[in-house]
């Protein structure tokens, strides 16, 4: 296979093996350019890409941002605080005027699950996921299962807890779709009240035993608490849920063998991971910064070919 099926990267879900596969081949080869004197190719000369933002972003808008220009792409940057959304424009006509300005593609994040399936639907353009709502974050699942696969050589027949926040975690659903599809075990840990009930039916394990699940695993994907996505109290303070499901240097020192950490950020340290665990010579959590360059200079370039 030498390019996407689809025009679009929506989802994960979406995704054959062969597809993930392709795309961690070709950012193989962007990962060898972005560490070279000359960091830029011409690749995506005369592509204009705009970048459509409804939700704050630092990392994932500065990542793509910094793909597209090493990329030699024309750069769009769009941020709905503002904007005519402010003004009651529709979504649709916020991003058709974009594209009437002869616009090739189009990266999107909004609050709103399925936001980028419901454009996909109404516009000409091709779309990359960079987040909606709840629902999925593709680049970051991919970029996520890379690491993996560079640091411990493969994926299949490997396991991978993602603890914390799985409830309004999109990073944990497409992890879990990615890591599926690569044939690693999946495992969820946190609070009983931050796992969704339907998650079992994806074919996960459940565990609330934070050591138990550290134990059981070759990987850990932590992840914040996304207190501003929360409508009610999940547990009753942020200390209480430091001290159960806070990964620390005195639990890992514990563990039966060495695993490696990743986070996809923001870290909260001291609440969800200590520095000491942050910062050790087994978190993965800069390479993750680094691979998610690559991995979406592969996403843009394989999608702009078709």
């Amino acid at each position: 296979m030498n390019q996407l099926i689809k025009n679009n990267l929506l989802g994960i879900k979406e995704l054959s093996l062969q597809e993930i596969d392709l795309i961690f081949e070709t950012a193989d080869y962007f990962k060898d350019v972005i560490n070279r004197s000359i960091k830029r190719v011409p690749s995506l000369r005369d592509i204009t890409i705009a970048n459509i933002f409804f939700e704050n972003s630092t990392r994932t808008k500065l990542s793509f941002e910094l793909a597209e220009k090493r990329l030699s792409a024309d750069v769009i940057n769009f941020s709905s605080s503002s904007s005519s959304v402010k003004k009651g424009e529709t979504l649709i006509d916020t991003v058709n005027n974009i594209l009437s300005m002869k616009v090739d593609m189009i990266v999107i994040r909004h609050s709103s699950p399925g936001a980028p399936h419901f454009l996909a639907k109404h516009i000409d353009s091709k779309i990359v996921n960079a987040g909606d709502g709840t629902h999925e974050h593709p680049t970051q699942a991919l970029l996520d299962a890379y690491s993996i696969r560079e640091r411990l050589g493969y994926i299949e027949g490997k396991k991978v807890v993602i603890i914390g926040d799985i409830l309004h975690s999109r990073v944990a659903i497409s992890n879990i779709f990615a890591l599926q599809k690569l044939g690693a075990e999946v495992m969820v840990c946190g609070p009983a009240t931050l796992i969704p009930k339907y998650i079992r039916t994806l074919g996960v394990k459940v565990e609330l035993d934070i050591k138990k699940a550290l134990n059981w695993c070759d990987a850990a994907n932590i992840l914040r608490i996304q207190l501003e996505r929360q409508r009610m109290p999940y547990f009753p303070s942020l200390r209480e849920y430091t001290l159960y499901y806070g990964v620390n240097e005195e639990i890992v020192k514990e563990l039966d063998k060495e695993i490696i950490i990743l986070h996809p950020g923001p870290i909260n340290r001291g609440i969800e991971i200590t520095s000491r665990v942050a910062d050790a010579d087994n978190a993965l959590i800069l390479d993750q910064v680094e691979n998610g360059v690559a991995i979406r200079m592969a996403v843009l370039y394989l999608l702009a070919s078709k």
